[in-house]
């Protein structure tokens, strides 16, 4: 399991109203001064959208531009190759701009006719019951900045390629975006922490890291792996087991390296039965029905 803030760089609010990002002492941005004041304006611009208003429009430098163009030209040989049919698909419908970062206010005009899922902004991390909770609403929290430009094809933290073009394209998808909805329905069906944070490291390994098997072909839904372009080159060789809700709420991960474990589901089909079936039946006592499952069964005496 993980604690989510390791995803985010932590944002702070000082007496005086200064929005500060801290970034992690081996962020590629960490002693770029004008990539800090960077982050920190458009942290600011999110801490004051109010919901209900459009997204604040954030106008992109060159550089930033420059950084979205190279992911989009990289990633897109790396999908035809290594991603699951209902992705490239969706991914053709929603038809994200090659050449410029879309505003989230574009990415929901998109996006809503096909699924119904908007975007909001986000100027980091989310708690987890307001994330998770909000895809219920069919909202997706999206942060707006984007990642170091000396490391275009890298970033130790989700920015808005990894939420645009890993989810944006996933929650394309009707299949994908009920699954999403059914994970928010069932982090707000519970009462307690441990049961959203099974929520949502079941969610970790099936939106953001799940494969599923094509025929005997293994490829990659999860948004975590679609927008990495170094991990969608080795998701294959990694430990690949069957989907098991168990396993996959109660295992030890490190977020901060590619993940070695991974759970396949057998078929499209399974994968949208079992995902679905799972999140639309949690409750708070699931995870002991499933501990209790997966206890060795010892024959009666005779």
């Amino acid at each position: 399991m993980f604690e989510e803030a390791q995803l985010y760089s932590p944002v702070t609010t000082g007496e005086d109203g200064t929005v500060t990002v801290h970034l992690s002492a081996d962020h590629p941005g960490r002693d770029d001064p004008d990539y800090r004041e960077r982050r920190n304006a458009i942290a600011a611009q999110a801490l004051q959208w109010v919901p209900g208003d459009p997204p604040p429009t954030i106008d992109y430098l060159e550089s930033e531009q420059e950084v979205w163009r190279t992911v989009q030209r990289e990633l897109a040989i790396k999908h035809e190759k290594y991603a699951c049919r209902a992705y490239r698909e969706a991914e053709d419908r929603l038809g994200l701009p090659r050449d410029h970062i879309p505003q989230l206010s574009e990415v929901t005009a998109a996006l809503q006719p096909l699924t119904g899922f908007r975007y909001v902004p986000a100027a980091g991390i989310v708690p987890v019951r307001e994330f998770y909770g909000a895809l219920a609403d069919r909202e997706f929290h999206s942060t707006q900045y984007i990642r170091h430009p000396s490391a275009p094809l890298y970033t130790p933290e989700p920015d808005l390629i990894h939420e645009v073009i890993g989810h944006g394209n996933l929650l394309a998808d009707p299949q994908f975006a009920e699954i999403n909805r059914l994970a928010g329905e069932a982090a707000r069906r519970v009462h307690t922490d441990a049961g959203v944070q099974f929520v949502a490291d079941v969610f970790w390994f099936t939106i953001e890291f799940g494969v599923v098997y094509e025929g005997p072909e293994l490829r990659a839904y999860g948004a975590g792996i679609l927008s990495s372009y170094g991990e969608i080159e080795e998701f294959r060789a990694m430990n690949i087991r069957p989907l098991d809700f168990h396993v996959m709420g109660t295992i030890d991960y490190d977020i901060t390296h590619y993940q070695d474990t991974l759970f396949a589901a057998a078929s499209m089909t399974a994968l949208v039965e079992e995902v679905c079936t799972f999140f639309a039946t949690f409750d708070d006592d699931t995870p002991a029905r499933l501990a209790a499952a997966a206890l060795p069964k010892h024959p009666t005496p005779a």
